[in-house]
């Protein structure tokens, strides 16, 4: 991927004042690693008169693939071919966005220590992008730059020039000019209208993106003709994020028409008056009280099992007493909205070596899951049949045997305090069963005496004086006596 950023000088303004916007001294070839390749920045010409500045992007294919985790060009799941014949090294896309941000992320934010006063003078500014996809043709490329002050000379490329018959592709050589803009909002246009015209993001896309879209749109993106598109685009066609995106625009566009701040205009809710307290979420508590078990236990290597979509993962990630955090999970569907979730294919080397997610059934044994400190059973067991249990419990507490084991599930005489659960039903579908204390109780213990644990009970959530509290939950400690597993016990 190639990009060119030109302007002209005079002795008194030279033009060699693009290596101070750049922080990219033109005598020197730079190169910087990002996560998908390494970036190259050089100087065809600097002189006083002209000065180029060229980014090239050179792809690395190979981590391209397994940060994708094998998915097609853009992150959406092309045809498995896509990972080998692509426009990744050579078209310009959401990479050359990213790499454009990280390389020169200081003249992005118009900051030049060196001269403070060059970054908000407007400058006489060429761009020129050699192959840029463009769905929406020539007539999108005029209708997304012209407005934003862009003299645009695009030339659409023909798909084989040996066969005119064949008709044009979807590639487009670019060359944008413009005197009255400043170097910091070229390239923010850059940033987000080059994604948009390939309508295509290699990475996944949070509620995140909406920040930087509006931060990289800020004075031009509200008052843009084509706003709705770009913001639909750029969010890779997430309406909720679409939505969200464009009712802040909309306030940003009536704060300027008013000349005040934005936090002036959304003042529908008064938060001096809102005091009322928000009662914190069941699956928060739950968390937390895991949490707090497992700081107490002094665990640095834990097994999340079942982990479902990562949430608690999420939140072991967050606290770095944990050095090495395992997700389990049968469903190879949760498992990968986990990843998501939890930006695996975006993560630092160093935070990337603390997790890993792998398929795996809790009704067999695995040796891939021992030698932990701890595990968490988190609202695990009541999914599964009762006639199941003792092959997870032999799994868990006779095969891997951590140190501790954590074990919450609903108490199902919390049932009747839930007004829109109706009589007689469980809380979700998927259970086979719920426990009352008792029950719960009874079978921990049996659980422990077998395989020589001892246990505590642990309420998570209000602990109501006569039905007890929502989810209960059972902490497992290894006793240093000897086990008392039998082969009979095994079998059963």
């Amino acid at each position: 991927m190639f990009l060119t950023i030109s302007t002209t000088g005079t002795p008194e303004r030279p033009a060699t004042d693009l290596g101070f916007l750049l922080h990219k001294h033109p005598d020197k070839a730079q190169v910087f690693s990002t996560s998908y390749g390494t970036a190259h920045v050089l100087y065809p010409e600097a002189s006083v008169e002209r000065c180029t500045a060229a980014l090239l992007l050179e792809v690395d294919a190979v981590a391209l693939v397994r940060r994708g985790k094998g998915k097609g060009r853009g992150g959406a799941p092309d045809a498995a071919l896509a990972q080998y014949v692509n426009d990744r090294p050579y078209a310009a896309s959401s990479l050359l966005a990213v790499a454009l941000s990280a390389v020169f992320s200081s003249a992005m934010k118009g900051q030049c220590a060196a001269k403070p006063d060059l970054p908000a003078r407007p400058l006489p500014l060429r761009i020129e992008v050699p192959a840029l996809p463009a769905r929406g043709g020539a007539d999108l490329v005029r209708k997304l730059f012209e407005p934003l002050g862009w003299t645009v000379a695009v030339e659409t490329v023909a798909l084989d020039a040996k066969f005119p018959e064949w008709g044009d592709s979807r590639y487009v050589r670019l060359e944008l000019e413009a005197s009255g803009l400043t170097l910091a909002e070229a390239l923010r246009h850059l940033y987000v209208l080059l994604p948009v015209l390939d309508d295509a993001k290699h990475y996944w896309v949070s509620s995140d993106e909406v920040d930087k879209l509006l931060r990289a749109g800020e004075g031009w993106l509200p008052d843009h003709p084509e706003q709705k598109l770009i913001a639909d685009r750029y969010l890779s066609r997430r309406w909720s994020l679409t939505r969200e995106a464009m009712e802040r625009l909309e306030l940003v566009r009536l704060a300027e028409a008013d000349d005040t701040e934005v936090e002036e205009i959304d003042n529908a809710v008064d938060e001096g008056t809102d005091t009322e307290e928000k009662p914190i979420p069941l699956a928060v508590q739950r968390r937390d009280a895991i949490l707090a078990a497992l700081h107490a236990s002094g665990a640095a290597r834990v097994l999340d099992l079942g982990c479902g979509q990562g949430q608690l993962v999420q939140a072991l990630l967050k606290d770095v007493r944990f050095t090495e955090i395992v997700g389990v999970d049968v469903s190879m569907r949760a498992l990968t909205v986990a990843s998501r979730q939890l930006k695996l294919d975006r993560m630092g080397e160093r935070q990337a070596a603390r997790v890993r997610l792998f398929q795996g059934s809790l009704a067999y044994t695995d040796n891939r899951l021992k030698g932990y400190d701890a595990a968490v059973l988190s609202e695990v067991v009541e999914h599964l049949d009762l006639p199941r249990l003792p092959a997870l419990e032999y799994a868990v507490f006779g095969s891997a045997r951590p140190r501790t084991v954590l074990v919450t599930t609903p108490n199902v005489e919390y049932n009747v305090r839930w007004e829109t659960l109706p009589a007689g039903h469980s809380r979700h579908g998927d259970h086979r069963f719920e426990w009352t204390r008792e029950e719960f109780r009874t079978w921990a213990h049996q659980v422990a005496a077998r395989h020589g644990y001892d246990v505590e009970f642990t309420p998570v959530g209000p602990d109501d004086p006569e039905v007890g509290p929502p989810t209960q939950m059972a902490v497992f400690t290894l006793a240093t006596a000897t086990p008392t597993t039998t082969k009979e016990e095994k079998a059963a």
